[in-house]
């Protein structure tokens, strides 16, 4: 199975994670197909910069994101976009075209 997952690097007490797309039997720091991106948790805010059109591509062949990794794209917003391109309409629209049959 495919994964997208973090991968370790930086110094002791200085983590700086890239965003990565491996094999699941893989180890954590060892090969991976394909970069995607990076997270630094360590400044303020938080850094997290990545290739949305790969991830979505990746999401797209089946790749499951690990809990970590799932989390950062919920926040930079990745998984929203790939659930309205899936159903063609944004969650806003449905509602607003739904307060709108209601009140005619």
């Amino acid at each position: 199975m495919v994964k997208i997952r973090l991968m370790r690097m930086g110094a002791k007490k200085s983590p700086f994670y890239r965003v990565v797309v491996a094999d699941s039997r893989s180890a954590r720091g060892s090969r991976f197909i394909e970069n995607l991106g990076h997270y630094d948790p360590t400044k303020n805010p938080q850094v997290v910069k990545l290739n949305e059109d790969r991830v979505i591509y990746w999401l797209g062949e089946g790749a499951q994101p690990t809990d970590t990794a799932k989390s950062l794209l919920r926040k930079q917003g990745i998984l929203k976009r790939m659930h309205e391109a899936k159903t063609g309409t944004a969650p806003a629209e449905e509602a607003s075209e739904a307060a709108a049959s209601e009140e005619a």
